[in-house]
């Protein structure tokens, strides 16, 4: 399960840099924050805070900014799931894509606030178009990872 969780991190780490004009970077959904919600959710026991907090370090690198920006944030959102991921677990797909739209919302909002201490500002809210195309990505991600996990006979 371990070595399944670290390959899609380093999936959504390829992802994440993958070049794209600079009209377009507003459009790509934030895999990283996607992964960390389906972690949280649907292994908690494999995957925990520590964890998300060294992956958004991890993505904080990457991304060359400041030591901490991301892993807060993302810290913040898994959080937030770890709390009642029993809950939103029990909803449909659709109602757990509002979730992910309102808890990746969050977390470019925390983030943006964070990065108006050192001058790093959005004028427009054009940034939470990001959390929209996540939530459009959610029914996605849980498909292929549920097939993947039953493919490698990861399911308990």
């Amino acid at each position: 399960m371990r070595s399944l969780i670290g390959m899609s991190f380093v999936c959504a780490f390829v992802l994440m840099v993958v070049p794209i004009s600079y009209q377009w970077r507003w459009c790509r959904p934030e895999f990283v924050a996607l992964l960390i919600i389906y972690w949280t959710l649907y292994a908690p026991q494999n995957f925990g805070l520590v964890a998300a907090w060294g992956v958004g370090l991890c993505q904080d690198l990457l991304e060359l900014v400041p030591l901490g920006f991301n892993g807060l944030g993302i810290l913040v959102i898994a959080y937030i799931v770890y709390m009642v991921h029993q809950r939103i677990r029990n909803y449909m797909i659709w109602h757990q894509s509002l979730w992910v739209f309102v808890l990746v919302g969050v977390y470019l909002l925390f983030s943006n606030w964070l990065g108006s201490f050192v001058g790093r500002t959005v004028d427009r809210p054009v940034f939470l178009l990001s959390a929209v195309l996540s939530a459009l990505c959610w029914p996605f991600l849980v498909v292929l990872m549920s097939r993947l996990a039953v493919r490698f006979r990861l399911v308990q």
